[in-house]
């Protein structure tokens, strides 16, 4: 989120491709541009916004979608089951079930998946075997370094990104040479996989068999919590199949970043095409969802209370039709904000939010850090409603967004990001 002046994103100057598998190996836009994925999320570039081979866009997308995930983890934290459904607003940014749970997240991790390309395009282009394994190398260690602090962060913030960040970057460590068919596959069989499981879920339930044990993290009571997390087996079970962001089926959000990245010195030419698949998949994956859930509206049984499973849309179904609607959402999220982000560049609020986004692991650790002194220690906020979290996240972000810009104009790099890239290559 800060000020000096950016031009707008070189991707029209990069060579063009014949399809995202040629965009991923052809040269970057600018020889002496480093597209480093120091954000834990997203494409870092050499020097400050406004200097050649910064993409303004992206930076800008990920301060929004960071933005998103304040107001949604407040409102999560802030004792959401206390007041909801009160109205429309309180429905809309329900953490749990809302139409904008964890569609801001999901963005983060398109957005992660863009920066994984971006990050490893040049060694990509240039087919040398020691530079691909340096990347993904790189890729591996900042990975390893999310999985470990992000487990230290879970134990007083329930629920965070970053572990699953870290075993996202792990994965992509091995498919960033892989051509688009079988990314796609990936993608579509982390969703099936997924879909499968709660199917598979819903029929011992139905049977009266046990599935506890696959949710045994939110089932133990609050004395057995730390130990059920503690555990190696639920810890390796939340991070792949049952925790807040799962591999199954994240991994296809990521999957749909790093082809996006393919394919970023065509969005200028694509932007419609992009724009129209974004609402193509969100408007179809819900208009499916509701005629299949209005023909079993009263199934409690049978194949009914399946259709009905696998027609919802709220995240933690794990859903066909929330991972298309997702999808589509942050497809349309990300062309047309970096789009409006390109065409207004030298604005201050672009800047100020591009600067933000250079410093979205400093200041999505820092909101953690925030929250529990302010509720926890300092007690000066109790849960209300939606207007409480609102208030919350807007005055973190106005000093966030002005911390962004002081910090940026004095070091540059964020601190955690200095870290990052310091233990990460």
């Amino acid at each position: 989120m800060n000020l000096p002046p950016p031009d707008p994103t070189t991707a029209s100057q990069a060579p063009l491709a014949t399809s995202p598998d040629d965009a991923a190996r052809a040269p970057a836009p600018h020889d002496d541009a480093r597209h480093d994925g120091a954000q834990h999320d997203g494409a870092q570039h050499d020097g400050a916004a406004g200097r050649p081979g910064r993409t303004v866009g992206i930076d800008v997308v990920r301060a929004v979608a960071l933005i998103g995930v304040v107001v949604m983890n407040y409102h999560g934290y802030l004792g959401s089951d206390a007041y909801e459904g009160r109205n429309w607003a309180e429905r809309l940014f329900n953490p749990w079930i809302g139409v904008l749970s964890t569609r801001f997240a999901a963005t983060f991790v398109v957005v992660a998946g863009i920066g994984v390309t971006l990050l490893s395009r040049r060694a990509v282009a240039s087919g040398d075997a020691r530079a691909i394994t340096d990347e993904r190398w790189r890729l591996r260690r900042r990975g390893l370094l999310l999985l470990a602090a992000g487990h230290v962060i879970d134990w007083i913030w329930w629920g965070t990104i970053l572990p699953f960040y870290g075993l996202y970057f792990i994965i992509a460590s091995f498919m960033i040479r892989w051509r688009a068919r079988w990314l796609v596959a990936v993608g579509a069989l982390a969703a099936l996989g997924a879909a499968a499981l709660m199917m598979w879920s819903k029929q011992r339930e139905l049977a009266e068999g046990g599935t506890l044990w696959f949710y045994e993290r939110y089932y133990t009571t609050s004395d057995d919590l730390v130990s059920a997390a503690r555990s190696p087996r639920n810890a390796a079970m939340e991070l792949l199949v049952n925790g807040t962001h799962p591999l199954l089926p994240w991994i296809a959000f990521l999957v749909c970043g790093m082809l996006l990245g393919r394919a970023l010195p065509h969005w200028a030419a694509w932007r419609w095409r992009l724009i129209g698949a974004g609402v193509g998949l969100l408007a179809g994956g819900y208009a499916l969802a509701t005629v299949l859930q209005r023909a079993n509206a009263d199934a409690e049984t049978g194949v009914g209370a399946y259709v009905l499973l696998a027609a919802r849309t709220d995240p933690f179904t794990r859903s066909l039709p929330y991972v298309v609607t997702t999808l589509g959402s942050s497809i349309l999220a990300v062309i047309a904000i970096s789009a409006i982000a390109e065409r207004f560049a030298l604005s201050a609020p672009v800047r100020l939010l591009s600067h933000a986004g250079q410093m979205s692991l400093t200041l999505y650790v820092l909101h953690v850090f925030v929250f529990n002194v302010v509720v926890h220690h300092l007690d000066w906020i109790r849960p209300t409603g939606l207007d409480t979290a609102l208030v919350f996240a807007g005055g973190y972000w106005v000093a966030a967004i002005l911390l962004g810009a002081l910090w940026h104009q004095r070091w540059g790099t964020g601190p955690l990001e200095r870290l990052y890239r310091r233990f990460g290559g």
